[in-house]
């Protein structure tokens, strides 16, 4: 056991259900043991409210059991505005909350009151934060809570780290070093692919093959998580399991986009024992202590190991048992991504990106939270600043241009008084233009960006609790008579009516797939060079026999794509001739890649048509062949073309509208009313054009762009490739190769318009002409 004084900085790795998080509060109780201690005295930090509520009902435990005199409370945005002014004003002992409601409360010009007795922060499941912008938000918080309390200690508990000492170094307040405690990993999980009677399929992500086998399980065991990687892939999947759930075991689904409500009837049920089953998605990753499931059922790849790991730790969540979970792949190359994950997890190799700094939209959003607390000094905020987390690099030029955004708006838009928001009271002192400002920007404050989304309710039903939301772009596509999924329920779109679907039941009909904004995993760089040196090896051994000959066929008609070179294969098929690049940069880099290369096409005259992508490879058909991918493999080429595609593309747009508005320049909320998004997406447009055209190098650009290169694009992977590769290994083919196979079945086609458009037109007119007889 640790006291918690050794260090002003601690990360706990411990495997799930080994005690982490008890063992982090443990110095909390036994300081506030003895009633004598005013006011806050521990805050917890976690990345989900769910999480938050399941550690008050287990931390309430040993309070009650031991009749400890310690007030605990949550908040979050579920908090009720009389609650969160109460506990401003009486803060208590320990307060469960997450990283939005934390910048909320340091925002408030009495904060150093609420925090005045401030002894420990524990942040949970730290991994899963250091990864977004929240952390890179809570981080900051965090400096300004060690600037109210410079005896504050960090403690950082998780399951799954990579790099252990760079993330003890995300933890400390920089340059602190932090102590780091291993705890014992307890008994190896018990895990392995599952069984199926059927084969699993050439491509799609349902895994319909195995809802058989899958319901077997679920027969076998008490309870059973069955995760998948997206919200649609979760709800087809459960309106598959429940249509062939003859016996009618009770079986849940939970995501983030089915309401509140639903979720916490879902929650209630799994804590009391009701459920046998629940289908979930990321929702359920992280920490919620059910100790009943006993199975864990992995659908799909899971694209990356400490994913794997995590929900893995979901079965038997106690220290001495060892988890259960089985992989199901979702398709036939699925099958050798799950080999590798699992060798991976056996030899104790996690993987993650390499963190980048710490993004600057961010920072000019906490440098608006500063600011309401009241005057600030421009250098002691900078110097604050460069404690947090991957802003240890941030340099003094790069602060000051934040600071020069927040405080006018930038060099186009100094004349429009909204965006004058800070005013220099003295030299290099700023505070507040408008007081009342304050409101707003505490309004605005936040890193997530939800997508404009629609209730989705039971016609005639308008005060009852909506069934979930569905996408507003979804919505647009829906006439009445359509059917869609939601809460696992087949209902008919009955119409819209005050931005709300209307809706009725109607299990009949097949549904649509409503779209979601879930995230869309990608293959982790490790688990691709996994399978690129599986491939290599020719190391088959592990895989099922179908894999493993469908794999020994292409080593015999073409290659296997392997780490160090670029196969590339072309071929004829349908009268189109196709071009296969084996890339393996995951998904959204595939898909920049395609428009790349399609773009490097077009200006060779090579008369691309269309492109399809999977996490590994790239399928460009059209009407010429290509008789030398190199130069369209050009890195220079590629960059320019990449640059202008950027350019004029929505991608850049849409990243502006939502770096745009984590800064503070566009406001999603105000007063009394909220902006659709349809109306943010216009403003949003409009600035980009008036910066672009009359500012290109404002701050706010700068800023896109970055976020652009590495959000929606992944073009740090296709750099990452590109620096793997040390050749192109180009193979002219007669037929379709085994491994390209499988593209040719995948949905989510991308159509490219030009000359072989115009070619095919063209072509077609002069056959009509000689019909018509008129040539």
């Amino acid at each position: 056991m640790y006291s918690g004084r050794e260090n002003a900085a601690q990360l706990l790795v411990a495997p799930t259900g080994g005690g982490k998080t008890l063992a982090g509060f443990l110095p909390t109780l036994a300081e506030l043991a003895d009633g004598t201690h005013r006011g806050l005295h521990t805050l917890y930090i976690s990345p989900l409210k769910a999480l938050a509520a399941d550690i008050k009902r287990n931390l309430m435990t040993p309070i009650v059991d031991m009749a400890l005199p310690i007030r605990v409370e949550d908040r979050t945005g579920d908090t009720s505005a009389h609650a969160k002014r109460r506990q401003r004003a009486d803060p208590p002992h320990i307060l469960l909350t997450t990283p939005e409601s934390l910048a909320l409360m340091v925002s408030y010009p009495d904060s150093d009151r609420i925090f005045k007795g401030l002894s420990r922060v524990i942040v949970d499941e730290i991994h899963a934060l250091s990864e977004s912008k929240r952390g890179d938000q809570l981080m900051l918080a965090l400096s300004r809570l060690q600037a109210l309390c410079p005896g504050l200690r960090r403690v950082g508990l998780s399951a799954t780290v990579e790099d252990v000492p760079a993330m003890g170094r995300y933890l400390a307040a920089h340059p602190a070093s932090p102590q780091i405690i291993h705890a014992d990993p307890g008994p190896a999980p018990d895990i392995a692919m599952l069984r199926t009677a059927e084969l699993p399929p050439w491509s799609g992500g349902g895994a319909a093959y195995a809802i058989p086998a899958i319901l077997e399980e679920v027969k076998r065991h008490r309870t059973t998580l069955i995760f998948h990687n997206t919200r649609a892939q979760a709800e087809i999947f459960f309106h598959n399991l429940w249509l062939a759930n003859d016996e009618a075991l009770p079986i849940g689904i939970h995501h983030g986009s089915l309401s509140r409500e639903q979720r916490a009837k879902v929650e209630m049920a799994m804590t009391e024992g009701r459920l046998r089953a629940i289908v979930c998605t990321g929702s359920l990753d992280l920490g919620i202590d059910w100790g009943d499931v006993d199975l864990v059922i992995q659908v799909g790849a899971p694209k990356n190991v400490k994913r794997l790991v995590q929900r893995i730790g979901r079965a038997n969540h106690r220290y001495n048992a060892p988890s259960k979970a089985r992989l199901v792949p979702a398709n036939r190359f699925e099958v050798v991504e799950c080999v590798a994950a699992l060798d991976a997890m056996r030899a104790g190799e996690l993987d993650g990106e390499r963190p980048d700094r710490g993004p600057r939209d961010v920072l000019c959003q906490h440098i608006l939270v500063r600011a309401c607390v009241g005057p600030f000094e421009a250098r002691d905020l900078y110097e604050e600043v460069r404690t947090a987390g991957h802003y240890a690099d941030l340099t003094c030029a790069e602060f000051d241009n934040c600071l020069d955004f927040v405080a006018t708006g930038g060099y186009a838009l100094r004349a429009y008084d909204q965006w004058q928001r800070l005013k220099e009271i003295a030299p290099q002192t700023y505070q507040l233009r408008d007081p009342r400002a304050a409101t707003r920007i505490r309004m605005n404050l936040g890193t997530i960006m939800d997508t404009d989304t629609l209730k989705v309710r039971l016609r005639g039903r308008r005060g009852g609790a909506p069934l979930g939301e569905v996408e507003e772009g979804f919505a647009a596509t829906l006439t009445p008579g359509d059917t869609f999924l939601i809460g696992g329920e087949v209902v008919r779109y009955e119409g819209l009516r005050e931005m709300t679907v209307e809706v009725s039941r109607n299990p009949t009909k097949k549904p649509k797939v409503a779209t979601f904004m879930g995230t869309k995993f990608a293959t982790s760089t490790q688990l691709s060079h996994r399978i690129l040196d599986m491939f290599e090896a020719r190391d088959f051994a592990r895989l099922p026999e179908h894999t493993a000959d469908w794999l020994r066929l292409q080593a015999q008609v073409s290659q296997l794509p392997v780490r160090n070179r670029l196969l590339i294969e072309s071929f004829p098929h349908d009268g189109r001739e196709q071009l296969c690049v084996y890339g393996f940069a995951g998904r959204n880099a595939m898909q920049t890649l395609g428009l790349m290369l399609t773009k490097r096409m077009e200006e060779e005259g090579l008369a691309p048509m269309g492109f399809v992508t999977t996490d590994y490879a790239l399928l460009i058909w059209g009407l010429d062949a290509v008789t030398d991918p190199a130069p369209l493999l050009d890195r220079a080429a590629l960059m320019a073309g990449f640059d202008r595609w950027l350019a004029g593309n929505a991608v850049m747009k849409r990243t502006f509208k939502t770096s745009a508005t984590i800064a503070g320049l566009i406001e999603r909320n105000l007063p009394g009313l909220r902006k659709s998004g349809r109306q943010a997406t216009i403003s949003s447009d409009l600035l980009y054009d008036v910066l672009t055209k009359h500012d290109p190098d404002h701050l706010m650009l700068d800023i896109t762009r970055e976020e652009a290169t590495k959000g929606l694009v992944d073009f740090g992977r296709i750099e990452e490739m590109l620096d793997r590769v040390e050749g192109v290994d180009f193979v002219r083919l007669e037929r379709v190769t085994p491994l390209a196979a499988p593209l040719f079945l995948e949905v989510g086609r991308v159509p490219v318009h030009g000359e072989a458009e115009e070619r095919l037109l063209a072509s077609q007119a002069a056959e009509a002409l000689v019909v018509a007889g008129l040539t």
